[in-house]
Parts: C-alpha cells; sequence; structure tokens
C-alpha cells in the first residue's frame, strides 16, 4: 500500500520516516519530495508497505501524531489523476 505522508518537518530524512513507518511493519520505500531546484524537502512524501493491515496500523497510530513540532497527515495515496498536469499544461 502507498501511504501519503504530510506536514513533515523540513529537517526530516528518509531514516527517520522509514523508522517510524518499521514499528508498524515492513517498509519497501521512503520517497520524501523534494525541490528540484533547491534539493529543500517540500514538506511531504509516500511510503511504500507490502502489507495493507501494517499500512493501515501505520496510518492510525502516526496520522494526527506531533512529529518535530508538526502534525503529521497519514493516509493512503490517491493516485496520479490527468488532473495533477493541469499546473503543468498552463505554463507551456
Amino acid at each position: 500500500m502507498n501511504l501519503y505522508i504530510g506536514n513533515l518537518d523540513y529537517g526530516i530524512n528518509e531514516d527517520q520516516i522509514n523508522k517510524m513507518f518499521s514499528e508498524f511493519g515492513e517498509v519497501n520505500s521512503v520517497n520524501i519530495i523534494t525541490d528540484k531546484y533547491t534539493g529543500r524537502n517540500k514538506g511531504f512524501g509516500f511510503v511504500e508497505m507490502p502489507n495493507d493491515d501494517e499500512a493501515k496500523a501505520a496510518i492510525e497510530a502516526l496520522n494526527g501524531k506531533v512529529v518535530n513540532s508538526r502534525e503529521l497527515t497519514v493516509n493512503v495515496a490517491r493516485p496520479k489523476s490527468d488532473n495533477d498536469n493541469y499546473s503543468n499544461n498552463r505554463r507551456r
């Protein structure tokens, strides 16, 4: 299951997120989204967990949890839709 994690502290790293989610089960990958120009964390990312029950347990426990003075948002990631390209198409 692919999870969205939002409202991340800009100083948090993938190892720290992996450690948080590993408490609930196996983590396949962690990807914090960064600005392509500055390399700075954009405050959100994704965690892939192979077991749906473990992923749901992580959502229950971590959604709303305060980490580094920021309340996390954790939920099932929605698939990228054609509408997500709207802003990219406007720039052309």
